[in-house]
């Protein structure tokens, strides 16, 4: 796989507001970086706030404030963190490029992710109490420097069914949005946490086949 087609493997375009300030995340090799968080709108009244790592120098005579809204380019990234006693997966938009977005142009799409990679974990299917069928893929996507992510995605209705037969190992590409969901972690002592988890919700996929034929579900 050329260094140029893995740039290609992991795309994210966003549109969305600022919330909050930047916060300190870490330096490598003397690069600072910094997190914010960004809503981004649904087609429903709901939101969704996403996490965004940028480089010190991407931020170079460009000050975010709280309520800007921004267009942002760049790939969804994950990496394990300790966390409560365990490592934990933690993903986070790395941004290539930040573009300041007076809303001129039509916003049609705010939320775009396309992936490609390999399902690494038996998919899971299920029904929820509604009869919606769901089926939970974890995919490998490769990166630069030897390196993969590993994202977690959810399909739906057909794709659900699609993909719950697919297999550890298969090549997949798929298109969708970046989705946060919050839900209770609930403690033995009675504790509840309120959390956030991120994952890629799928509009479409396909399967790759070694031979390069393609079953594509949209």
């Amino acid at each position: 796989m050329t260094l140029d087609h893995l740039m290609d493997t992991n795309v994210v375009t966003i549109v969305g507001k600022v919330v909050g300030e930047k916060e300190f995340s870490h330096e490598i090799y003397g690069e600072g970086f910094y997190t914010y968080n960004i809503e981004i709108p649904r087609l429903s009244d709901a939101v969704d706030q996403l996490p965004l790592t940028v480089s010190e120098r991407l931020l170079v005579g460009l000050d975010l404030e709280d309520g800007d809204m921004i267009r942002i380019e760049g790939q969804l990234r994950s990496y394990n963190k300790f966390i409560d006693g365990s490592n934990r997966l933690v993903l986070t938009i790395f941004a290539r490029d930040i573009i300041p977005f007076e809303g001129e142009e039509e916003l049609k799409n705010p939320n775009e992710i396309f992936l490609e990679g390999y399902i690494c974990k038996a998919p899971v299917y299920r029904e929820t109490p509604f009869g919606r069928e769901i089926t939970d893929l974890l995919i490998a996507v490769n990166r630069l420097y030897n390196k993969s992510d590993y994202i977690p995605t959810i399909a739906w209705g057909r794709n659900a069914r699609f993909s719950s037969k697919l297999n550890v190992g298969d090549q997949i590409r798929i298109w969708g949005r970046i989705q946060s969901r919050q839900y209770q972690k609930k403690f033995s002592d009675g504790n509840v946490l309120n959390k956030i988890a991120y994952e890629v919700s799928i509009s479409k996929m396909e399967k790759v086949n070694e031979n390069e034929e393609e079953h594509t579900i949209p």
